[in-house]
């Protein structure tokens, strides 16, 4: 009689050691998932346009849920900020491991198409976000560069076409002329007049990757 309870007791006990183990998982998950959304809210609607509530709707979550994962929305900002550079880094690394040495081209297409084009919330961070860092503390400011300064690597060092010395210049140059020509080609209403503008942007960020071929 006394052998069943005892094996109960310890797969209870099994259980809940494996229940422990799984739970940091479960949180780390739930915790991107409700970035993910947050990100898309703050890239929408700016850091003063949504709330805590907004947030946690767009995330499907209760406030309260929200702030089991942040301490507040500034908090909440500042990872999606990093969150949001860490993908664009990531970014450029793949089309550097899809294209090779065209990769530029591709990137520059890509980001003056679609990330000019797609839905507001779908943005890339350094466009979207950039905005709002600019008005941010002095801590998300030092994030957001170190993440940046992580993509400008990234982009120089795929910059084949350009001296050695000159290509995390070029690194900053590209990614401001991209960002801003997207930010400038989103903020009219003319369909035409955003052409043109990412057709501008294209041709000088062609000149600009392929600089020793242009000499």
């Amino acid at each position: 009689l006394c052998a069943v309870p005892a094996h109960d007791d310890c797969r209870e006990h099994r259980l809940s050691a494996e229940d422990a183990q799984a739970r940091p998982c479960h949180r780390d998950e739930a915790r991107a998932r409700i970035l993910l959304a947050v990100g898309r809210g703050f890239r929408k609607y700016g850091f003063g346009g949504i709330g805590v509530d907004g947030l946690a709707k767009e995330a499907e979550v209760t406030s309260g849920a929200f702030y089991g994962h942040f301490s507040s929305k500034l908090d909440a900002f500042n990872a999606a900020a990093i969150v949001g550079i860490a993908d664009l880094r990531s970014g450029v690394l793949q089309f550097q491991a899809d294209w090779g040495s065209a990769w530029a081209e591709h990137f520059i297409d890509f980001y003056l198409t679609t990330r000019r084009t797609c839905d507001l919330s779908e943005g890339c961070a350094l466009q979207t976000l950039t905005p709002e860092v600019v008005r941010a503390s002095v801590e998300v400011r030092a994030n957001f560069e170190a993440e940046l300064q992580k993509v400008a690597e990234a982009v120089a060092q795929g910059l084949t076409e350009i001296n050695d010395k000159d290509r995390m210049g070029a690194a900053w140059a590209l990614l401001s002329l991209l960002s801003g020509a997207v930010t400038a080609a989103r903020s009219v209403n003319s369909p035409d007049l955003s052409v043109n503008i990412a057709e501008g942007a294209r041709a000088a960020a062609l000149l600009l990757v392929n600089a020793k071929k242009n000499l």
